[in-house]
């Protein structure tokens, strides 16, 4: 019997970090798929009123508790596992200080630009490339910062990880370029993620993938 549901889709960066930290743990978990682009299930007022008042995905059921939010997602799972947790107050805030600029400078965008250039109809191609020029020196800090470093607070990955590398695994075409092949250091680190034991890729680990036509 699953301890966890984690309503989620495959093409969401948010869901992925839940999804992958709940195998990173080794925890029993279902997915719930969640028909966000056919049906626009997050913006129906059943899912809403039932699922998440703020309409979206992903949401982790844990018995009677629901939560929202991936970073609080994460979070909660590595605090309840023992896992994945920064140790002591400096790393603790140094975690929450990477989880934060990864919200909203390198996910913040990466995602917004994904969409667009995927599956959204008459994006305006100016904003398009107002998020890759952002996105280009966003990801150059990030990737200054893993040199040299195993993983982000050092040489064990922490909730900082799972969070950060949310949409980096996507399909280089959905993005219009090789977040690996143009910083090094990103790619090194993942690499390193894609070693720790249960990891899986965003379209295998959940459902709705591919879209259907």
């Amino acid at each position: 019997m699953s301890e966890y549901k984690l309503y989620c889709f495959a093409q969401s960066g948010n869901s992925y970090r839940a999804a992958l930290m709940l195998n990173l743990i080794g925890a029993k978990w279902e997915p719930v798929w969640v028909d966000f682009f056919k049906a626009g299930e997050t913006r129906t007022p059943k899912y809403r009123e039932e699922v998440n008042e703020m309409g979206e995905a992903p949401v982790l059921v844990d018995g009677k508790k629901k939560l929202s939010q991936s970073g609080v997602i994460i979070t909660y799972l590595a605090e309840k596992s023992g896992k994945f947790l920064p140790q002591g107050d400096e790393e603790r805030l140094e975690a929450l200080r990477w989880m934060i600029f990864d919200n909203q400078k390198i996910n913040g965008f990466l995602a917004p630009y994904r969409f667009l250039r995927n599956w959204a109809k008459g994006a305006d191609p100016a904003v398009i490339a107002f998020f890759k020029g952002r996105l280009d020196g966003n990801l150059a800090i990030l990737n200054k910062r893993l040199e040299g470093r195993k993983f982000l607070l050092g040489n064990r990955p922490t909730v900082a990880d799972v969070s950060m590398c949310g949409y980096m695994y996507y399909p280089a075409e959905e993005f219009g370029f090789d977040i690996v092949k143009d910083h090094p250091a990103i790619g090194a680190w993942l690499e390193r993620i894609k070693l720790l034991p249960n990891w899986v890729h965003p379209y295998e680990l959940m459902p709705g993938h591919p879209l259907a036509a």
